[in-house]
């Protein structure tokens, strides 16, 4: 039987080990499962998620030139739900919070209306929030070193 990347069958574990794990495929080949592409959560342990003689349904994701098949077990089955997102905390009231000593406090902007979807977007607001907080930082660094500056000559 011929294997093809993205192919999906049937097979069963014949060997493990710290990176991974061996497992048998019809037609006599055999193939192995990367000690990350055992769960979508994290292996420390692979005989912790797998048994010798336990039949899996593993995706082919890679054949390489010397003919090696590279397999992933939760490729080959959909990802578990994420969790609900925590309840946000309500923002902090507007305004510097100055009593003359301290710089003031950096103000939480809300989130913006529409939650991004996909990773770009949070990519980008993230980066944007970023370089907002990084502009006041230096800000506010230049503004208190301008007045230590000032007693030594």
């Amino acid at each position: 039987m011929e294997f093809e990347v993205g192919s999906v069958v049937e097979g069963k574990v014949t060997g493990i080990t710290k990176f991974g794990a061996f497992v048998s495929l019809p037609g006599g080949k055999s193939g192995l499962v990367h000690i990350s592409e055992i769960a979508y959560s994290y292996v420390s342990e692979v005989s912790e998620h797998l048994k010798e003689g336990q039949e899996v349904k593993v995706k082919v994701i890679n054949i390489d030139d010397a003919n090696r098949i590279n397999l992933s077990i939760k490729q080959a089955t959909a990802p578990p739900a994420r969790p609900a997102a925590p309840a946000q905390r309500p923002p902090r009231p507007a305004g510097p919070r100055n009593d003359g000593n301290r710089a003031p406090a950096f103000n939480s902007r809300p989130a913006a209306s529409k939650e991004p979807v996909d990773f770009e977007d949070r990519l980008k607001q993230f980066m944007q929030a970023s370089d907002s907080k990084l502009s006041e930082l230096r800000y506010i660094e230049k503004k208190g070193s301008s007045r230590r500056g000032n007693g030594r000559r």
